[in-house]
């Protein structure tokens, strides 16, 4: 687990820091980094389980909000028939946009919930 943390360290920072262009840096920037920190503490065995909590609420919430928004990852899915994401690195259209934070937020939910479970087994085996 040590090793899938670092490696997630290291690219929540990568992708905190790809944030700069983005057109909401001031939300991005923190929520990568969040994580980043989530990983970074359980690399090092220390687990704060309502740290996991509240990522997992907030991730999960914005995830739920971006998926049925007006111009979310369902207009994505049935007015723009699944368009490329990875066209240009550049999301001019909204649908694109808010379908890249989506699957994002799944990457940092899944991260979240390995180091949730592990957290568990590790305390209940101490």
């Amino acid at each position: 687990m040590k090793v899938f943390n670092l490696v997630f360290v290291f690219l929540f920072i990568v992708f905190a820091a790809l944030q700069y262009n983005d057109p909401d840096p001031y939300i991005w920037v923190p929520i990568y980094l969040y994580s980043a920190a989530l990983c970074y503490f359980a690399a090092q065995k220390k687990f704060y389980p309502k740290a996991y909590l509240l990522g997992l609420i907030v991730y999960g919430a914005y995830a739920i909000y971006l998926f049925f928004d007006k111009t979310g990852v369902i207009d994505w899915v049935t007015e723009h028939n699944h368009e490329s994401m990875v066209q240009t690195m550049k999301a001019e259209k909204p649908w694109i946009e808010e379908s890249r934070e989506f699957f994002g937020l799944v990457i940092l939910i899944v991260v979240i919930a390995v180091n949730w479970v592990y957290m568990k087994k590790v305390q209940k085996a101490a």
